[in-house]
């Protein structure tokens, strides 16, 4: 059995910046107020060990994921490491709309006892992974829309 959330937002920005920008794991801190710190701790063919530090209001928060990107479809994908949310798998998504491009964010952890559950989907879900999840995207809505809307008074100004 599993908890499962998804998240998602439509940004106005081309497909391949967002990805870019998103798959940017080092500059997540620099445009997301909320993120403390990211340490890539290993290198590997099969994508990056990080640790990841946030906020969720005042309560700090961290976590241990395998960081994989795939340009083809294009997808980023993480799977937690260690601690309460150990296998957890979260997956990127980016579907070119009328509106602009839809980024999802979906989270999915398993977990067999009726107890694992309820502390997955009413602490974990509903009180951290929402919450930052959601902030995670307004922010990079934010960030990529102010920077197309200079840019492009920069471009009408002829400067």
């Amino acid at each position: 059995m599993s908890v499962y959330t998804e998240s998602s937002i439509v940004i106005q920005a081309p497909l391949a910046r967002i990805f870019q920008d998103t798959s940017n794991l080092l500059l997540w801190p620099k445009v997301l107020p909320h993120y403390r710190w990211i340490r890539v701790l290993e290198v590997g063919d099969d994508g990056l060990v990080v640790r990841m530090g946030a906020r969720r209001g005042w309560l700090p928060i961290r976590w241990t994921a395998r960081f994989q990107v795939d340009p083809k479809t294009p997808e980023l994908h993480f799977e937690h490491l260690k601690a309460f949310t150990r296998g957890m798998k979260v997956r990127w998504t980016y579907t070119p709309t009328g509106d602009g491009v839809l980024v999802r964010i979906t989270h999915e952890l398993d977990r067999s006892s009726a107890v694992g559950r309820w502390f997955a989907q009413h602490v974990l879900a509903d009180r951290c992974i929402r919450p930052i999840a959601a902030r995670t995207l307004s922010h990079f809505k934010k960030h990529f829309e102010q920077t197309a809307g200079s840019v492009k008074a920069e471009v009408e100004a002829g400067t």
